[in-house]
């Protein structure tokens, strides 16, 4: 049995529908990242799941039980929900160790209860647990964050894009620690976010909504090699997309035939490949004989370190500007003449997808 279940889920707002028909299945133990743009209507989906919100419409099963379907709403407090909001909404006037134990009962409350065990799966020190929130980091905030929402053993773990307000170093030390803790725990979770290297990276599962509807639930694999639309395909990490014509299982564009991962109706499409695929051969491979080729010429060049991207057009009776992505220690001059070969297969989009 799934541990999270949304049938036909619907939202609207003043006449105005946010949530389109949702159907999404969460297997227990499962870290699923919900991936979406601004306004897409991530926040409001969590909202009625946490019970913030009523449905218009659907059902919400948690752990085999209804909690949400025709006119019953169970209130938040009765869901069996762990919720991490974007800050931590930490309480200032209480200690580390309050903050943790807040919602258990009073009993457990006095006592502590597991205090010590939930800082210790969260990365922090047992000590932390007298101190104050402001004295803690914001990485150590959303930790205890965390530890709260796990403190009552919840069925299911929601974050609210919860590494948003980090540094770019705080957030992926933080990242770490709270996928070890969910994993530690084998909670069911869902992580709300926009940034796509964030969904890729952590879940086990990723969900993109977009302008309220689910477009594709796959594994991040899956997903940054499949998208199912062309706007998917450039909103999940970056895509070239070059005009070809596609037949017997291949695609014709600029950069020669390739071959396709997936079939699509003959005729004329959109080929889509990752910058990555697109790889800039060495001195020795170029004179290779056995390498299929094309020259082009760098016209623009972005140095990040360990890697670079490198704006190139080809040359040809078609030429076509076209992005790749290099090892810092490869990237070549602006002005270069360069060969180029693809690595792998690509997709394709017909006249008829979106």
């Amino acid at each position: 049995m799934s541990e999270l279940r949304i049938s036909g889920l619907r939202k609207s707002f003043d006449g105005h529908r946010v949530l389109h028909d949702i159907d999404l299945a969460v297997e227990r133990g499962t870290l699923l990242a919900l991936l979406g743009p601004s306004g897409s209507g991530k926040t409001t989906l969590l909202r009625v799941l946490c019970g913030f919100e009523r449905a218009d419409a659907g059902t919400i099963e948690i752990d085999g039980k209804r909690v949400a379907g025709d006119s019953l709403h169970l209130p938040a407090e009765r869901r069996r929900i762990g919720y991490v909001p974007q800050e931590g909404a930490l309480f200032p006037h209480l200690s580390v160790a309050d903050n943790i134990v807040f919602g258990l009962p009073r009993g457990q409350r006095r006592a502590r209860h597991r205090v010590e065990e939930l800082l210790k799966l969260v990365g922090l020190p047992a000590d932390y647990a007298r101190r104050a929130p402001q004295q803690l980091s914001g990485g150590q905030q959303q930790r205890v964050a965390l530890a709260r929402a796990l403190a009552p053993s919840p069925s299911l773990v929601l974050l609210d894009e919860p590494f948003s307000s980090l540094d770019a170093a705080l957030r992926t030390e933080t990242r770490e620690a709270v996928a070890k803790a969910l994993a530690a725990t084998g909670a069911t979770a869902v992580l709300v976010t926009h940034d796509q290297a964030e969904a890729l990276s952590l879940g086990h599962e990723v969900a993109v909504l977009w302008n309220g509807k689910l477009i594709q639930t796959a594994s991040p694999q899956r997903l940054y090699r499949r998208p199912a639309t062309r706007e998917l395909a450039t909103f999940v990490g970056d895509a070239v997309l070059l005009p070809g014509i596609a037949g017997h299982g291949t695609a014709t564009c600029a950069l020669g035939t390739l071959k396709l991962l997936a079939p699509v109706p003959d005729g004329r499409v959109d080929v889509m490949l990752r910058p990555e695929q697109i790889r800039i051969l060495a001195e020795d491979e170029a004179s290779s004989r056995d390498s299929v080729s094309f020259e082009a010429l760098v016209t623009e060049l972005r140095f990040n370190g360990p890697d670079a991207r490198v704006t190139l057009q080809t040359r040809g009776a078609s030429p076509a500007l076209i992005r790749s992505s290099v090892p810092g220690h490869r990237a070549p001059r602006i002005g270069e003449l360069c060969r180029l070969t693809v690595d792998g297969e690509v997709l394709a989009y017909g006249a008829g997808s979106s």
